[in-house]
């Protein structure tokens, strides 16, 4: 948004009175890049000193890989769960750092960018598909899309294709619309009164923030349990 300040925009002598492309790309870039660092570091703190009985960031990031290891357990079993714990982890936690550092002012989030919620969505569709051909077969993997009755293969087979496609719609609007929202929330909120009373929505901000990075999580698993669970019809 080139109407709020931001420290990116400072740094780069931009304002809203620059070319909105370029702010917008310049501010998106960059806390993308941003995003991307602080989970680096997280993860660099965690590993440097691996204890038996974890500290600090060691066990704050075991208990997030417990976490999310168990969600993915209920979806599909240990086995499956362990096997794309590192692509759904790595996911929520890129994810929700992007979300948490728009609720600073001065910074902003990437994922109120369509094409930041866009992209990881489509990364998901692709993956989950392409793993889905993997284990069954491209033949076995597209007669799931056409249902168990054999006479009405002509009818669900498009609607099954539109639906998996509208996935790519809900993976990233669902991300976007949220965060965005909560952007212009505090946009709102910081005009309006900008010393305590902000003070009470950071916390409904935070939690909306990890909101959205666990439900971006659990689809994953979802998609991806239903891409190597195919049925035989």
């Amino acid at each position: 948004m080139p109407e709020l300040f931001t420290f990116v925009g400072a740094m780069f002598g931009l304002s809203h009175h620059a070319d909105p492309e370029t702010y917008k790309t310049y501010i998106y870039v960059a806390h993308m890049l941003l995003s991307a660092g602080i989970a680096l570091m997280l993860v660099k703190m965690a590993m440097s000193n691996l204890k038996v009985v974890p500290k600090g960031t060691q066990n704050v990031m075991e208990a997030y890989i417990s976490g999310v290891l168990k969600m993915g357990t209920d979806v599909m079993g240990k086995e499956n769960a362990m096997r794309f714990l590192p692509l759904v982890a790595t996911i929520g936690l890129f994810v929700g750092i992007a979300n948490l550092i728009g609720v600073i002012p001065g910074f902003e989030a990437p994922t109120a960018f369509l094409e930041f919620a866009f992209t990881l969505a489509l990364c998901v569709f692709i993956y989950y598909n392409y793993i889905g051909i993997k284990e069954q077969g491209i033949i076995n993997y597209l007669k799931h899309f056409m249902g168990p009755v054999w006479w009405l293969y002509w009818l669900m087979f498009p609607i099954e294709i539109v639906s998996h496609f509208s996935r790519l719609v809900s993976l990233s609007f669902r991300l976007f619309g949220n965060v965005k929202g909560d952007d212009m929330f505090l946009m709102v909120i910081l005009m309006l009164a900008p010393w305590v009373l902000p003070m009470i929505p950071f916390a409904l901000l935070t939690f909306m923030a990890f909101l959205q990075a666990f439900i971006f999580m659990m689809l994953t698993y979802v998609y991806l349990g239903g891409a190597i669970a195919v049925d035989d019809h």
